[in-house]
């Protein structure tokens, strides 16, 4: 298995500290690949790369076992009890609608196009902009017919970002309420996102928390009292939004593994 030639690159280290640093080790490795690869054929300064994740990082339980196991999506890995992933101080984990669970990496390179070494911390994006960002970005219509969820982020990329979204984003999850002890952020299950403000509401909707995320990126300081007007206007974005979802996917949509 590869992991094993990389693991001990790492031998002082903890097993699940050796597996992950393992494991980036070797992500490390395949991106420097591609970057050289793109360095090699001339084509670095036409092609835009862009590196980030699905959501935040997984916890299990202090004593969660480390075993190798197999899932049909990714492959042979060792799931939960090597998960070490932090959150830079963003509350909750995967599985979770505060920041620590939706909070990504988000790195783009672009040569001459894209200021190398800059960080962008107020612009606010999700893996909706990116289909409008690319059509953008390669001079491709939209369909008229097509309603995006997303909103192009060419002006971010380019470092002319703006910290209040003109577009709404949305989620939607199960969550326990009350809240577990043993994950006390992960009670959220619905959450909007609208120019600064963050809205995170129960699965019955009986309470909410806002945060402004430009100011307040932890989500340490709830403000939804001393700003009732903005909690109602993202409540009402949400429930629109609501209303307008399927009431089941349609079509082929599911994958022959995931069937069974």
């Amino acid at each position: 298995m590869w992991i094993q030639n990389y693991k001990n690159s790492f031998p002082d280290l903890p097993e699940a500290d050796n597996i992950y640093a393992a494991t980036l080790y070797h992500a490390d490795l395949r991106i420097g690949q591609l970057l050289d690869a793109l360095d090699e054929m001339k084509i670095s300064d036409n092609t835009l790369v862009m590196f980030s994740s699905d959501n935040g990082p997984a916890r299990g339980s202090p004593n969660s076992p480390i075993a190798l196991s197999y899932d049909s999506a990714t492959g042979p890995g060792y799931g939960i009890g090597a998960a070490k992933g932090i959150t830079g101080g963003r509350r909750a984990f995967k599985g979770a609608l505060m920041e620590g669970g939706i909070g990504v990496p988000f790195i783009a390179r672009w040569p001459g196009k894209i200021a190398a070494g800059k960080v962008d911390k107020t612009s606010v994006m999700s893996a909706v902009d990116l289909l409008p960002t690319f059509c953008e970005l390669g001079n491709v219509k939209l369909p008229r017919s097509y309603k995006p969820d997303g909103m192009s982020q060419v002006p971010a990329l380019m470092g002319k970002g703006n910290p209040l979204r003109k577009k709404p984003i949305f989620w939607k999850m199960s969550a326990p309420w009350p809240a577990n002890e043993s994950k006390p952020d992960h009670w959220v299950a619905y959450a909007v996102v609208h120019e600064q403000w963050k809205l995170v509401l129960n699965k019955d909707q009986s309470h909410a928390e806002l945060y402004d995320l430009v100011r307040d990126p932890l989500e340490s300081t709830n403000r939804a009292d001393k700003n009732s007007e903005t909690v109602s206007r993202l409540k009402i974005l949400l429930q629109k939004w609501l209303t307008s979802l399927p009431e089941k996917p349609t079509g082929n949509v599911f994958s022959s593994l995931r069937k069974n």
